[in-house]
Formats: structure tokens, sequence, C-alpha cells
């Protein structure tokens, strides 16, 4: 039986970012080195200023609102909650485009880039198994080849895509050519912003 995609929202509840405050209004700085700030690590007063905005200025729910303007998903696969965005493509003839982020990235970097990729391709973004919203404590790891197995079962199985377009950098680069070398019949081809095989 094909496993159902259920709706998914973005909303972290408010007790887990007054804790993050209070958490970092408790941070302990050490003293600043002798020798000029970052010759021997972060400069204090950038560390400071950062864990500040981070206390007082980042919001949360601006964050939220944006992320929620995709359509998000879950659904049980390959014995985890697999999060993605599946967002449609505004032509009748939309190719499926899987893209694949990598570490420490996640979805969010391409908050920006979905909206203007769906006016000609229907984008699928999962998040990586173990990776922000695809992740529990305690939940089964994935090597490369089983993360481009779980992304062609979403694509295909999940999301009834006979082929489909794939790109991907930094992780999600092995991970797209794996698709390519393990599911090349699933693909129309693979794009990579990085050299994740040898040339050979």
């Amino acid at each position: 039986m094909v496993p159902k995609p259920a709706p998914f929202r973005l909303e972290i509840p408010e007790a887990a970012l007054a804790d993050l405050r209070e958490r970092l209004a408790r941070t302990r700085f050490p003293d600043e080195p002798p020798l000029e700030p970052w010759r021997t690590g972060t400069s204090l007063a950038y560390m400071r200023e950062l864990v500040r905005y981070w206390k007082d200025e980042f919001d949360w729910r601006a964050q939220e609102r944006s992320l929620n303007r995709l359509r998000h998903y879950t659904v049980p696969l390959g014995g985890i909650e697999l999060h993605f965005i599946h967002q449609p493509g505004r032509r009748p003839d939309a190719m499926p485009l899987l893209l694949s982020h990598g570490w420490p990235g996640s979805i969010v970097e391409f908050r920006r880039l979905i909206p203007l990729l769906s006016e000609h391709f229907t984008v699928v973004a999962p998040s990586l198994p173990g990776y922000t919203l695809s992740f529990r404590p305690g939940q089964k790891r994935f090597g490369v080849e089983e993360i481009a197995d779980l992304f062609a079962e979403l694509m295909t199985g999940v999301l009834g895509y006979p082929r489909f377009a794939a790109q991907g950098g930094d992780w999600g680069a092995f991970v797209s050519s794996a698709l390519g070398w393990r599911h090349a019949g699933k693909l129309t081809g693979i794009h990579l912003n990085l050299l994740a095989v040898r040339r050979d």
C-alpha cells in the first residue's frame, strides 16, 4: 500500500522559543584572547552581538510565515517520517524536479528559489533523512545510496512521477549522483553544483 502524504505546517512551540531565549540569556562568555580579534578564534564582540541578535531580534514567527507559504508534507517512508515540500508548477506540462540540500543546509535555503522554479517545474524538496524536519531522536540512519532509493520511492511510488529531474549541492550532489547511478531509468537528467563523483 502506497503511503499517503499528510500536510505539515512549521509551528515551533512558544515554550521552545522561550527556553532558547533563556539559554541564550545565560550564555557565559570567555575572556577575549590576548591577540587581536579573529587571530585565535571567533571575535568575542562578534559572538556577543550574535547571541544578542538571536535572543532579542530574530523573528521566528516571520520565518515560519515565510516557509509556510510553500506546501509542506510528511509521509511515513523507509521507517522514518520524511518531510518534503511539494510545490506544483504553474504550467500544465511542468517537469517534476527534485531538489536535494546539503549540510549544514536545509530546505530553508530553497525558500526563495522554489517560487521561481515553479514557473516551469513542479518542485519536490525533501529534508534529507537525519536533517531538520526529517529527524527524530533515535531514528534509523541513512547513507547516500539509501537516501537516493528513498527519494526515488517518494517521487515515483508516493507522488506518482514516473520520470523526474534531480538537482543537488553538497550532500545533495552525492544523493543526486546516486540517483543517476541507481535509478537512471526514472531520471530525465541530473544537475550538480558539486562534483561528487570521480571524473573518470
